[in-house]
């Protein structure tokens, strides 16, 4: 007879009173006195603590350790930075997966690849037998000499900052896959931002065996709510994550499912050239191929690809269980992978400021493995018991974008199948519309405080010149060679215009008290996108033949620091940076910061970053912080190590400021600014771009 294995918490599991059942080789919790599903929700809603020391925990290093992993993993290793963490899988020469995995990096010189319970001695033996091609690779399993613990859920952050030593350690950043080494009363623990629940807020942590059980207590103590895997399944079900022996590795035909029968596989698998020839390459290029195309509901060719993982909402009677049959008008078009039913409470109000109802509701959900043809809003029939049970596919269950909370998507609410619109009744919808412009117009004016600045009420002056006539007339200009560089308008009638415009220019050159000045854009991200535009089109001005080249490198501020949306890669940036080919995301590079102020720049860190990235645009600048930017200090360092790199400095929040009263930047040494003329300055709602440069 087999020996159960048992975690260091087992005793603690009975003392909470814990069914324990056998999973994977081990005795585990299942669920505590509380039930699944009060479980799920405390998850949800405060801060849940799990054990999964079950998994499997294996450490790499040497000198071959990433050439190792680029060859037995999918995901791009080299990518990650110490810090950082990612998704991955252990594939075969025919495109599946062996298991699904964790890849993190805490040291330099060292990578923990963590495993599923049910596949670690499998996985073990298939690493081992490729790293005899490396021989300067050491795997060492320490699944029974570290534990693992989960700490998931919207109050999770709090607990971990009373608990951690803050005069060592800090949290690691907060964003999803960060890592860092902390201190725990007298114990090192490595903690993560990851987890298998799908809440934006989440905590792993990896502790040696003999301080555990006091961290667990701790956490406990602090108000961590034990969970079993009862209440992991559901959480991660709702989230829509794949489980091994489900939604990946063999259906229920006993047939090989290709890796990218989950959509989450898009995130696992890097087809990077510095991946090299790894294992299953071929295979997986082809799924890859057809997973684009089914992306794009081209379906003309989906034979390495032929069903896909998707969720679906039942919304008849019933609950939809493993290997259920589904039927899409009358054909049989798949199976449920993993289903049942899990609570939730229906949010009230709207926005961040919506709360959530008292009662707890229950839904049916499901994933299932369909055919690759079918796609969201279709309706399916579920098999239950003999008897057709209506269902739809659905694109998810939930909504992590509104941290803390994780929302429950009801299928009603996601409008898949929108109706045509119907315009019959013109003249109403156009009354209401006037009348609800009347009124609106009334509180904004007489009875409410506008508190932002740009939405300040306007002097009537101002408002009268606002709807005058220039307003909404064509003004294009440009300057046209042929007429000695002369700014030519593209219509008549607009002299009025023209010397409306070279009277602010003039205005705002003696204000920045500088050569060149842009008012014509519309708003502070408008500024910056055509500032953005303006650079790819300099940096392609030798070459108009081949495919445009985007910005390389750019360092700013992370968006949590502060920094401007649209100097994010999500805001205007996005359509102008190239992507780093050794990270495979968009080629930011984040200011350092101080440990102390998290939203000061470290000069002194700057300037290594700088000689080595070689930036070729820095944007300086910030949201609602009001700390000087150190343009002086980088452009010393861009003048020494990257001459050619751009300093631009969005104002947007500070151009109010401008001066010597506050900072000067165009006289410090930046190349750019832009901003907005309505915020801390005092004019209608516009955008500013000015420079120093010399016209040559």
């Amino acid at each position: 007879m087999t020996t159960l294995n048992r975690t260091i918490f087992f005793d603690q599991h009975e003392k909470l009173g814990a069914k324990i059942v056998e999973f994977g080789g081990w005795e585990m919790p299942i669920q505590y006195p509380d039930g699944i599903l009060k479980e799920h929700m405390s998850t949800r809603e405060k801060a849940g603590i799990f054990d999964v020391s079950h998994m499997g925990r294996l450490f790499l290093r040497g000198t071959d350790t990433i050439a190792f992993l680029q060859h037995v993993l999918t995901n791009n290793a080299q990518a990650l930075a110490v810090g950082e963490s990612q998704y991955t899988l252990i594939q075969n020469e025919t495109g599946g997966a062996i298991d699904d995995a964790y890849l993190y990096r805490f040291k330099e010189d060292e990578y923990l690849l963590v495993v599923n319970a049910s596949n670690r001695e499998k996985d073990v033996e298939h690493l081992n037998s490729i790293l005899k091609q490396f021989p300067n690779v050491e795997m060492v399993d320490k699944t029974f000499d570290i534990a693992m613990i989960s700490l998931q859920g919207p109050l999770s952050k709090e607990i971990m900052e009373r608990i951690i030593n803050h005069e060592t350690c800090s949290l690691p950043e907060p964003a999803r896959n960060r890592l860092t080494t902390v201190q725990i009363e007298d114990c090192e623990v490595l903690l993560a931002r990851t987890g298998y629940t799908g809440e934006p807020i989440c905590f792993e942590l990896f502790v040696e065996n003999k301080k555990a059980c006091a961290i667990w207590d701790t956490l406990i103590e602090e108000g961590a709510i034990p969970i079993g895997l009862g209440a992991r399944d559901t959480l991660r079900l709702e989230a829509c994550l794949p489980l091994y022996g489900h939604e990946l590795g063999s259906d229920i035909d006993g047939n090989e499912m290709p890796i990218f029968v989950s959509k989450l596989s898009k995130f696992a698998v890097s087809l990077s050239d510095l991946k090299g020839n790894f294992i299953g390459k071929e295979a997986i290029q082809k799924q890859h191929a057809a997973f684009k195309r089914i992306i794009h509901h081209d379906f003309s060719d989906i034979t390495d690809l032929p069903r896909m993982i998707m969720p679906i909402a039942i919304t008849g009677k019933g609950i939809g269980r493993a290997g259920y049959r589904i039927f899409c008008n009358d054909k049989h078009v798949g199976y449920i992978t993993s289903g049942t039913s899990v609570p939730y409470r229906l949010p009230t109000g709207s926005g961040l400021h919506g709360k959530f109802e008292p009662d707890v509701k229950k839904r049916p959900i499901a994933l299932a493995l369909l055919d690759s043809n079918i796609k969201a809003g279709d309706i399916l029939e579920i098999e239950i018991r003999k008897k057709k049970c209506a269902a739809v596919v659905v694109p998810y269950h939930m909504s992590s974008q509104a941290p803390p909370y994780v929302r429950a998507i009801l299928h009603d609410q996601l409008k898949l199948n929108k109706p045509a619109f119907d315009g019959t009744d013109m003249k109403r919808l156009a009354g209401t519309l006037l009348s609800k412009a009347r009124d609106n117009n009334n509180w904004r004016q007489r009875e409410c405080i506008n508190l932002i600045p740009s939405e300040m009420t306007q002097s009537l002056l101002s408002r009268m010149l606002s709807i005058s006539d220039p307003v909404n007339r064509y003004a294009e200009h440009r300057e046209i060679k042929a007429f000695s560089s002369e700014d030519v308008f593209y219509y008549q009638g607009t002299e009025f215009i023209e010397e409306v415009e070279e009277l602010l220019n003039k205005e705002f050159k003696n204000f920045f008290g500088c050569k060149n000045v842009e008012s014509r854009v519309i708003s502070g991200q408008m500024a910056n996108t055509a500032c953005f535009s303006a650079l790819v089109d300099f940096l392609n001005r030798a070459d108009r033949k081949t495919k445009q080249r985007r910005i390389g490198k750019i360092l700013n501020n992370h968006i949590i620091k502060g920094g401007h949306l649209s100097a994010q890669p999500m805001g205007a940036l996005r359509d102008f940076i190239a992507r780093d080919p050794k990270t495979e995301k968009a080629a930011v590079i984040n200011f350092p910061v101080l440990r102390e102020n998290p939203y000061k720049i470290d000069t002194k860190a700057c300037e290594k970053i700088i000689k080595e990235e070689q930036p070729e645009l820095i944007i300086l600048g910030k949201s609602m912080v009001i700390h000087k930017e150190p343009v002086k200090e980088i452009r010393a360092f861009v003048d020494e190590h990257a001459p050619s790199c751009i300093i631009m400095y969005d104002m947007a929040h500070v151009l109010g400021l401008y001066g010597d009263h506050f900072q000067t930047p165009l006289q410090e040494g930046a190349h750019l600014i832009t901003g907005s003329t309505h915020k801390t300055f005092f004019g209608t709602q516009r955008g500013i771009i000015a420079s120093d440069f010399n016209e040559d």
